[in-house]
């Protein structure tokens, strides 16, 4: 019906999963049971609005040719004329839930989220602005009730990060931060600069969906692992034992130091986490780049060559220069207020992926490049 993909496969999905459910053994395995009720309630929840996408549909027909019969009663010609506009709002919506309903789900969205923050171009400054992003982005994961765990950080002397890596964990973590990756640029005046001079820095954020062992094969020979004496403020015991940890992956050369922890044990611990969410984000760039060509007006890949977004603090603006949104509240953005940025960039997803599903083009304009004062 319309530009609705075929129902049928998603009815033999909610059958399948129906005769799963009734199976004896079923409430063997509790995880199993919570992802296959979750899946059985959206796949149910989608057929049902697209029985009752076409129920709306018989009767919009039916309201159409009620308002255009010349030869019908004028009063129910004017009530057929004037439930129309309600008919049709109905209809769209539940054709745009059916169709979002109907878009694959990403396997990684529900993962926890490793989040590296590293100061770019702009020495002092850009590394105070690591600091303070950082610090938004925490201020958001606690008002969603995620946890933050730190991996590595690199102080910068006069504040801030050189570099900074935490996980978190919660519910739709990678799901809801996966776009910030990619170059994000600061123009403001510093507070070193005495002729009142706007200067512009960068830092890179690179978000990384946490691999499971089984994703990602790790050959212990191709790891190098030196452990060192812990450097920098931490206490007595963490700087008098060999408690921090270099791993280099031989064959990708990518290179994971840990020295939070006092223990050897954890430090390797989470040295391993970051160096399996980088190779996993590896494997899944290497399988994007073969799409490339059809994916070229997708929201941006989160590579770190691409200027995502500018905070520009003399205009009290932000621009998200991917989908050419500007927001003018850049103190309630530095203090985690990132939702209405978040939900934005998802809904622009979701038009993109309803374009590929129904190869109807997303009316969306395509923003323009940025100049250096945007």
């Amino acid at each position: 019906m319309d530009d609705i993909p075929d129902i049928a496969p998603f009815q033999h999905r909610l059958a399948e999963l129906g005769a799963q459910m009734a199976d004896p053994g079923f409430y063997n395995n509790l995880r199993k049971v919570a992802e296959i009720t979750r899946e059985q309630q959206k796949v149910q929840r989608l057929v049902e609005d697209f029985r009752e996408y076409e129920r709306v549909g018989r009767e919009l027909a039916d309201t159409q040719a009620m308002a255009r019969d010349s030869g019908a009663d004028p009063a129910l010609r004017e009530m057929a004329a004037a439930e129309l506009p309600a008919l049709e709002h109905r209809r769209a919506e539940l054709k745009r839930a059916v169709l979002l309903a109907m878009i694959p789900p990403e396997p990684t969205d529900s993962r926890n989220t490793v989040m590296e923050i590293r100061a770019g171009t702009g020495g002092d400054e850009a590394a105070l602005f690591a600091g303070e992003l950082t610090r938004a982005y925490q201020k958001y994961a606690d008002a969603r009730g995620w946890k933050i765990q730190p991996m590595s950080s690199s102080p910068a002397e006069r504040g801030g990060f050189k570099e900074i890596v935490f996980l978190i964990t919660g519910t739709d973590v990678y799901k809801e931060l996966k776009f910030e990756s990619g170059v994000q640029r600061v123009q403001r005046v510093p507070v070193t600069e005495a002729n009142g001079r706007i200067h512009t820095s960068t830092i890179t954020v690179a978000v990384l969906a946490e691999a499971e062992e089984v994703e990602v094969k790790i050959d212990p020979q191709d790891l190098e692992i030196t452990v060192t004496r812990a450097s920098g403020p931490g206490g007595q015991g963490v700087n008098t034992t060999d408690s921090a940890v270099q791993i280099v992956h031989k064959p990708t050369g990518l290179m994971v130091q840990c020295a939070d922890e006092r223990s050897q044990l954890k430090n390797k611990a989470k040295a391993m986490t970051v160096l399996r969410a980088r190779l996993l984000k590896r494997q899944e760039d290497e399988e994007h780049a073969k799409y490339a060509a059809v994916r070229q007006n997708q929201i941006g890949s989160g590579g770190r060559s691409e200027r995502i977004r500018t905070y520009n603090f003399p205009q009290n603006r932000m621009t998200d220069h991917r989908i050419g949104l500007t927001m003018h509240n850049l103190p309630a953005i530095m203090e985690g207020d990132i939702g209405d940025l978040i939900q934005a960039l998802q809904r622009a997803d979701y038009e993109e992926k309803l374009a590929a599903l129904t190869g109807v083009p997303v009316g969306r304009p395509v923003p323009r490049p940025e100049s250096e004062d945007d």
